[in-house]
């Protein structure tokens, strides 16, 4: 934590990502959020690795006990430890005694080069833009000066995690700060959190083919890492359970993006060998074509209509129907299922039109995917969950092991969940769901598919529902048309709802008077007075 001064008697404590975040986008200028992302992200990863390099390199150079006789300038030694492999020119205490020239850019350009030769498996991947006129030198000579005052790779801070948290951090600011374009890399936490939680990912293959920067497997690594007393115990003392237990195997058709996943990826120590890139996408170029997933976990584009549909009209993942060429979300939803296991689950999200749509053959194959026992719940989403779209969106769950496992004893049910109302606002544009929220909402999930009568349907939140229930229903989806109506609230506060409802609009009312004062900021900037 980091100590704020907001009066001459109160202090605030925040969160060190907050701080780095603040003084970090101080030092943005006008430079574009998109741009300063990787800017930004890749000095974060460059002091890691450094920080990292060096916990081991005094340990090597000590030479006691199993680093006797080693030597700590061969980069094998590192290698085999795990640990990148940092040469003179890419150290962060050299980088940073050359912050103030104005050759800084270059340094760091040839810093990443360096890296990259002594390490194969970051080929490709490391920013390379620091040398660009338009990057102010001074600007990026104070960012290397506010990175180097904190620890991210040493093994305190690995422990703790403090890297991880403030490159999640960041991504999700810079993902605020895009907008709609923002959204392309990233799937909000809480989102990301719930399809976790809800899929259980305890040991397999893990899968996601438009994997984005990588959230979905760093989640999944956050899961592991807190269940450890699930391994019966064994778990216990083992670095790095979640390689153990996991294999993760991953598509990118955004080079960009997959860079981003990488970094992210390797800060954890996550091994993303199998965590592809080609620019022809999942669909045209499927880089894991054999792959049998126990977890396919993802968050497609929704309702694309550039998938280069009509150059796959006789494709063998179309199991269940061919979907249309104007729109991807029925192939999305079959290839998540053409790569799942016999007994693999999937979770995923949807716009939320694929849950009743009708046209150009959806409904048939919706249909098809329903008679074949596949669907095991649908979660019905808030609005203003998703930073790139407003349309409204939802969660599917499917299980290969109902349709194989014809005793399954949920077979010919389908759990509905409406969320709708769940869920808190973090500014006027943006929800997220609570812990809580997700607590409840996975709970409910796991109470049904135990089966040992814990569930119980609640009207106007979740309702377990028949095949026949469905059929009646001509295979629509939609939540809100099975749990129905809350039951009335006799302990309903007034005066506490209206508090509430005061208190969201006077956030929002100031929200917009910051607003209107950065565009008043941004118009003198262009010799406009208002």
């Amino acid at each position: 934590m980091a100590k704020v001064k907001k009066s001459k008697n109160e202090v605030k404590e925040q969160p060190i990502e907050q701080v780095l975040w603040a003084a970090a986008d101080k030092l943005r200028k006008n430079m574009d959020a998109a741009e300063y992302k990787h800017v930004v992200l890749g000095l974060i990863f460059l002091k890691y690795i450094s920080d990292s390099f060096y916990d081991l390199y005094y340990k090597l150079k000590e030479g006691k006990g199993e680093y006797e006789g080693a030597d700590p300038d061969d980069p094998y030694e590192y290698r085999a430890e795990n640990v990148f492999y940092v040469p003179p020119q890419a150290r962060w205490d050299y980088l940073q005694s050359r912050a103030k020239l104005p050759t800084i850019g270059k340094d760091i350009d040839e810093a990443m080069e360096a890296v990259e030769k002594d390490n194969p498996s970051l080929k490709g991947v490391l920013p390379k833009e620091y040398a660009k006129e338009k990057l102010d030198k001074q600007s990026l000579g104070g960012l290397i000066d506010l990175i180097g005052t904190i620890a991210l790779g040493d093994s305190v801070s690995k422990s703790s995690d403090i890297l991880g948290q403030v490159y999640e951090y960041f991504l999700g600011q810079f993902a605020l700060a895009e907008g709609k374009k923002g959204g392309q890399f990233y799937t909000p936490r809480s989102v990301v959190q719930l399809l976790v939680e809800m899929l259980e990912p305890y040991e397999g293959r893990v899968f996601d083919p438009c994997c984005g920067s990588g959230g979905m497997f760093v989640q999944s690594e956050k899961f592991v890492e807190a269940h450890r007393d699930h391994y019966n115990g064994k778990s216990r003392g083992i670095d790095k359970l979640f390689e153990r237990v996991i294999s993760i195997y991953g598509q990118e058709s955004n080079q960009t993006t997959w860079r981003l996943c990488k970094m992210n990826l390797a800060i954890r120590g996550i091994d993303s060998t199998n965590v592809l890139w080609n620019s022809e996408g999942s669909f045209l170029n499927d880089a894991h074509p054999d792959l049998k997933a126990d977890f396919v976990i993802a968050n497609p584009p929704f309702n694309d209509s550039d998938w280069s549909g009509e150059l796959l009209r006789n494709d063998g993942r179309w199991k269940y129907g061919v979907p249309p060429v104007s729109n991807a979300n029925y192939a999305w939803i079959q290839h998540f299922l053409y790569h799942l296991s016999p007994k693999g689950t999937a979770g995923f999200v949807m716009a939320k039109g694929s849950l009743s749509s009708k046209t150009n053959g959806e409904g048939e194959i919706r249909k098809n995917i329903i008679e074949a026992g596949l669907v095991d719940c649908i979660v019905n989403l808030p609005a203003k969950l998703f930073l790139n779209t407003q349309i409204p969106a939802c969660l599917w769950f499917l299980s290969r092991e109902k349709e194989t496992n014809p005793n399954h004893p949920r077979r010919n049910t389908i759990l509905f969940i409406d969320a709708r109302n769940m869920g808190t606002l973090i500014n006027r544009r943006t929800r997220q769901l609570t812990d809580d929220d997700i607590r409840k909402i996975a709970d409910t999930y796991h109470s049904w598919k135990k089966d040992d009568g814990s569930y119980k349907d609640v009207p106007g939140f979740c309702k377990s529902a028949t095949l026949d229930e469905v059929r009646e229903l001509d295979y629509v989806l939609t939540p809100g048309r099975y749990v129905g109506l809350p039951e009335e609230e006799d302990d309903f506060d007034f005066e506490e709802r209206v508090k509430k409802l005061t208190a969201e609009l006077k956030e929002q009312m100031e929200e917009s008077a910051k607003l209107d004062e950065r565009i008043k900021e941004n118009l003198l900037k262009v010799g406009i007075e208002l």
